[in-house]
């Protein structure tokens, strides 16, 4: 099964240029892909800080 998407003929000619010679299938699985992986890197390093300020917090708790 097929679909049709509209965009400007600026962002096909973009979107052209980094397709290269892969399907278009292909080429927006793959954008999809690296959206989602920079997506969950981000959420993981997000989520990283937030448990590291935790354990500092509590570092200076137990201190006292």
């Amino acid at each position: 099964m097929s679909t049709t998407i509209t965009i400007s003929r600026e962002t096909k000619a973009l979107l052209e240029a980094l397709k290269g010679g892969r399907t278009w299938d292909e080429f927006l699985r793959e954008l999809a892909q690296e959206a989602v992986k920079r997506r969950r890197e981000d959420a993981r390093r997000a989520l990283a800080e937030m448990l590291e300020e935790e354990a500092v917090e509590r570092a200076r708790w137990t201190r006292y």
